[in-house]
């Protein structure tokens, strides 16, 4: 820091002023040092917060001392080839045989055949054009009374302009790719050559919803039923109302909620009074009423980590002790989740660990460190919520699978701004959990999404995204 006094000055100042004054400088010189260490401690990121990682900037380099690897970028020497296998020609729309008609050399005339060509084939995309079929309803008058009949339309074939394909596509567009209403209407005028607007995109997005919503309603009523959930939620809006994105995670199927609130009455409201399995989730309090909870570790580990990095040497301290035994306990997971090591003896090998787990927590209570010691009793007191991995199958330490789930609909969120309507909210949250089901279920949701809407037009029993009905 630079001197504030100018040095001729200083040196006409009585000595005992002057040095009143270096006094004064280098207290606040101290003060400052010791803020700017305050300040680096306490800078979360999502490596050492509970923070999600898209709040960091793309490009910002996390610390890390693993060495820088010597290898150049791209494929290694010796790895195995990918390449894009041929189809069969029987599959071919069409061949050509070419055959030389002269040597290259000496140039003689060439004849007979090669019982094994070198195949080459080009991949083409036809000309794009919707197929439009008109329906002429003839309107005629009964000769006996006058009154005036017009033909019906045949089963299954929509009151708009729609057909089942087109509207599928529109949902699709927009739930799975993120593709805005505008963005939607350009690629079916300038891509499809058919004639669009963002108004007949809205239509055609409700038409989706309603299609959607028995499907929907059967996951909405299996989730109070399943034995291991992964729960997760993010903000968003609807219109100028805050509103939360919940997202609730099973084994073979995923459940988004668009909700105005971020209390405990909602996943009350989706899970029921009477819910009786395990949530991974994080620390948040809302979900402390629905029932047995599992802590994920990995955000227990941004914790660890942020007090590894305390200025405070028993913070420290505390935090690499924890750290030490956070990736015991995964070392051991990853052997269970392997067939490395079986369940009975995951749980002997995790005893040694939970002990020293609590006994870590026990002496970070004595700290009296502003929210440390109050985390570590926290932890203490709810040390079941910490362990119910070890003992239930199916159970995993983590949340990631709800964060997985959840990414996709964050970045819609960062793109769109949220809704701006109810309409638009039910759409949201209907074909989110379409697109991650079938996606967890390694179906082709945009053939999902047309036998639902060739079924709602039909106005016949809609397919089911449960692999067995609840």
């Amino acid at each position: 820091m630079a001197f504030p006094i100018a040095p001729e000055r200083m040196a006409a100042l009585p000595p005992e002023i002057q040095e009143i004054i270096r006094q004064i400088i280098d207290h606040y010189e101290a003060q400052i040092a010791d803020l700017k260490a305050q300040l680096a401690a306490a800078k979360t990121t999502p490596q050492n917060s509970s923070k999600p990682p898209s709040t960091e900037h793309p490009h910002a380099k996390t610390t890390t001392k693993k060495p820088k690897s010597k290898k150049n970028r791209g494929g290694q020497t010796g790895h195995k080839k990918h390449e894009r296998e041929l189809i069969p020609t029987a599959n071919c729309d069409t061949v050509v045989r070419l055959k030389p008609e002269t040597c290259r050399r000496c140039h003689h005339k060439l004849t007979g055949t090669d019982d094994s060509p070198r195949r080459h084939q080009v991949s083409e995309i036809p000309e794009i054009k919707p197929h439009v079929t008109e329906y002429q309803r003839h309107r005629l008058t009964c000769k006996r009374c006058g009154v005036q009949t017009c033909a019906p339309l045949p089963e299954g074939v929509p009151e708009s302009q729609a057909g089942p394909n087109l509207v599928a596509l529109t949902a699709v567009l927009m739930g799975c790719f993120r593709q805005s209403k505008r963005r939607t209407a350009m690629f079916y005028t300038l891509v499809l050559r058919q004639p669009c607007s963002a108004s007949w995109v809205v239509k055609l997005q409700n038409q989706a919803t309603a299609a959607l919503t028995p499907a929907y309603r059967e996951l909405l009523d299996a989730v109070p039923k399943q034995k291991v959930l992964g729960g997760d939620e993010s903000p968003t809006k609807q219109g100028k109302i805050k509103a939360w994105l919940w997202t609730f995670v099973a084994a073979s199927f995923t459940l988004f909620a668009i909700r105005p609130s971020r209390k405990a009455a909602v996943p009350l409201e989706i899970l029921g009074e009477n819910f009786d399995g395990v949530i991974t989730c994080d620390r948040a309090k809302m979900y402390w009423p629905c029932g047995r909870l599992q802590w994920c570790w990995a955000h227990l580990m941004r914790d660890f980590q942020k007090w590894k990095d305390h200025p405070d040497a028993r913070v420290k301290r505390l935090g690499c002790d924890l750290l030490r035994q956070s990736r015991k306990l995964f070392e051991l997971w990853h052997k269970v989740r392997d067939g490395t090591l079986s369940r009975a003896e995951f749980e002997v090998h995790m005893k040694p660990v939970q002990t020293r787990v609590h006994d870590v927590l026990l002496r970070g209570e004595w700290l009296f460190e502003s929210g440390v010691s109050g985390s570590c009793r926290e932890l203490q007191e709810h040390r079941d919520c910490l362990w119910v991995f070890v003992t239930t199958p199916g159970v995993e330490p983590t949340n990631n699978a709800s964060e997985r789930a959840l990414r996709p609909a964050v970045i819609w969120r960062k793109l769109s701004f949220g809704t701006q309507s109810e309409s638009g909210s039910r759409f949201v949250e209907t074909i989110l959990s379409v697109v991650e089901t079938c996606r967890q279920q390694n179906r082709n949701v945009l053939a999902f999404v047309r036998d639902s809407v060739q079924a709602h037009f039909a106005k016949q029993p809609a397919p089911s995204l449960l692999t067995t009905r609840v």
